[in-house]
């Protein structure tokens, strides 16, 4: 720091010219020796921290930083000798421009502290009692990538990404990215990316959404520095292009998983390196790229099939020829799910399913594809001997006579999802569950319109004693005599949804509850408008022992003679949903004096009988809640609210 030393004149600061006429007297400065007194005038000064620039005119005060007048080079010298942890954060914290330095050195371009250590002893002696500990020693523990960071809308700045490089460097390493929108001002871009490549080269995982700045430069520097990325996943990166993506296939030997989608410059060319440079590529999912067609996914599946096993196409320019190949080369396959893939025709599913190579698919999923009919659907059910899991979305021509072969043929199967079949009728369904192999645990319909409720008489053979789960969710025709005829084929039945069928009545659901034989677990009986209390108390008395879950949420016909029904015989029920139904405050009181029950999460919205009164018997039951929905009671108070927040600490209050 700059010194006044002792001359002779006024008290007064020099505030500009020079100090001696001739510009050699400046030697005299320089020979003073060190034992020269402070200058220290009794007034107070301002201090002068600039440094003096010497020149024709003597010297004079550089108003600007000493530091900041080193070039970027000496400070890159100065900051990659910086010890890691906090000295480095602290200087990083100093100003922008320090910390865009700061972030463009790369991990191996710092030096370890024996390096430093030697520099150091060139100058002065180290003393014995001080241990110096390498950098390099600690990087295998401190890059091993365990930290995750996520940047969402305007908070993703390149500025931000900067301090993440410098921050997560000491602290385990940086091991998983999340980008999530960007900044509409100051959004990421290549040089933010840039920065996480240099600083953290432990990064495994690595998702951009919706950054439009970021092009191949900055996947280029990811590729160059992060030989461990594992997970690539490009949403939305309109710059992004086969380039970048050819520069991750060449650099990142470990990529096993690899998500795109809407990007429309990444076609088949990338695709093709990818199969080819990435031996250890395990999930594939690509979704709406125009370039991509049938190239890229047929060279990326043959070249990736001995490892390749979750595969996900949506939205793609791909035809038959495509599911050919997958179904000759998916040979390590177990997850497949192919969606609006208009191009594919009844052939290219038949193909994929005769080629005999999905061998070890155990789950499909289908949306929207005009190709899957009657005859393809039998023709994947028979080439897919381990299929355990199928998902039809929105297939339309798929009708009650494929339903029931594809159940014949696909012995394994455990879970059925249809949504949005409307061909399939009620026969269909009967159909399949007479039919399904002994392994059947689930079947889910949801908003299948083409099912209409009518009474007909079957004899029921070979009931599907393996089915445990029903899902009947949105399907207006499903009504009491379908409800009946499930009861008769489903008697192990322990799962029941059937929230939104307003067509089934008592007379309809007492059947099925009374040929459950395992004993009902969780029931769902949301927006059954026209059910009493009459088959609350039936499943009450049925199956008391057994229940946790019943959400009876909308049901206006069940009162306060169905909460006592569940005080009397539920000895296990944990989940409660009466929400909009017309209990009181009686039903409450009731519920609060059943020693054996011990709910834990209790809906009443919408409940407008239910008023202040219940006060007591809530902080009664408060011993065991976790969870009270008291939304739109207008018969409760905000003060009563208010002491049931200060009295049931534990429990989560939805007012």
């Amino acid at each position: 720091m700059p010194a006044l030393v002792n001359y002779s004149g006024d008290d007064e600061i020099y505030s500009g010219g020079s100090l001696y006429a001739n510009s050699s007297d400046l030697g005299r400065l320089y020979s003073i020796g060190s034992r020269v007194d402070v200058y220290s005038p009794a007034c107070k000064r301002a201090r002068i921290s600039a440094p003096f620039l010497f020149g024709s005119s003597g010297f004079e005060q550089n108003k600007r930083p000493s530091i900041e007048v080193l070039p970027d080079e000496c400070l890159f010298e100065i900051f990659r000798r910086v010890p890691e942890g906090k000295e480095r954060s602290s200087c990083a914290c100093v100003s922008k421009k320090w910390l865009m330095l700061l972030s463009s050195i790369r991990r191996n371009e710092f030096c370890s502290s024996s390096a430093a250590a030697e520099e150091k002893e060139t100058v002065a002696p180290v003393r014995n009692d001080v241990e110096m500990v390498s950098c390099e020693e600690n990087r295998e523990v401190e890059s091993d990538g365990y930290l995750t960071r996520s940047l969402e809308g305007k908070k993703a700045t390149d500025m931000r990404l900067a301090a993440i490089a410098v921050g997560t460097s000491s602290r385990g390493g940086l091991g998983k990215l999340l980008i999530r929108g960007s900044n509409s001002v100051r959004g990421v871009t290549n040089l933010g990316l840039s920065t996480i490549a240099r600083g953290c080269p432990s990064l495994r995982a690595l998702s951009l959404w919706n950054v439009p700045f970021v092009g191949d430069e900055g996947l280029f520097e990811i590729a160059k520095e992060c030989h461990l990325l594992e997970k690539l996943d490009l949403t939305n990166c309109p710059s992004i292009s086969n380039k970048g993506l050819i520069a991750v296939a060449e650099n990142c030997p470990n990529l096993s998983s690899l998500n795109i989608e809407s990007c429309s410059k990444i076609g088949n060319e990338g695709l093709q390196t990818i199969g080819k440079l990435c031996p250890k590529l395990q999930s594939i999912s690509i979704k709406d790229c125009p370039l991509v067609g049938d190239h890229g996914v047929s060279s990326l599946l043959s070249s990736a099939s001995s490892v390749l096993t979750r595969v996900k196409l949506q939205a793609l320019n791909i035809t038959d020829f495509s599911l050919a190949v997958i179904g000759h080369y998916g040979k390590a396959v177990t997850n497949l799910a192919l969606s609006g893939l208009q191009h594919v025709s009844e052939k290219g599913f038949w193909v994929m399913g005769n080629a005999k190579g999905l061998q070890k698919l155990m789950s499909l999923t289908i949306t929207s594809c005009r190709g899957i009919t009657d005859v393809s659907l039998e023709a994947i059910a028979k080439g897919s001997v381990n299929l355990k899991q199928m998902c039809l979305r929105k297939c339309c021509f798929v009708s009650d006579n494929g339903l029931v072969a594809f159940a014949k043929a696909a012995g394994s199967l455990e879970s059925l999802q249809l949504e949005e079949c409307n061909r399939v009728s009620q026969s269909g369904i009967v159909g399949s569950l007479s039919n399904c192999g002994a392994k059947l645990k689930a079947l889910s319909l949801v908003k299948c319109m083409g099912i209409k409720d009518m009474a007909f008489r079957m004899s029921v053979s070979s009931p599907c004693s393996s089915l445990r789960y029903l899902s009947i969710r949105n399907c207006p025709g499903f009504g009491s005599a379908s409800m009946a005829m499930i009861g008769k084929l489903c008697p192990q039945l322990q799962h029941v949804d059937l929230s939104g069928l307003c067509g089934i009545t008592d007379a309809g659901l007492l059947p099925l509850l009374e040929s459950c034989e395992a004993g009902l677990v969780k029931v769902n009986l949301s927006g059954c408008l026209s059910l009493t209390d009459e088959v609350v108390s039936a499943l009450a008395r049925l199956h008391g022992g057994t229940l946790e879950l019943l959400n009876l949420d909308g049901c206006r016909k069940i009162t306060d003679a169905s909460l006592l029904a569940i005080a009397e015989n539920c000895l296990f029920l944990s989940d409660l949903d009466v929400s909009k139904c017309a209990v009181t405050d009686s039903g409450i009181t009731i519920l609060s004096s059943a020693e054996q029950l011990n709910l834990q999460v209790l809906s009443l919205s919408g409940c407008s009988e239910v008023s202040n009164k219940i006060l007591p018997c809530l902080k009664k039951m408060g011993r065991t809640l976790v969870g009270l929905n008291l939304q739109n009671c207008s018969s409760i108070s905000s003060s009563t609210v208010e002491l049931l927040v200060e009295s049931l600490w534990r429990c989560d209050i939805l007012s």
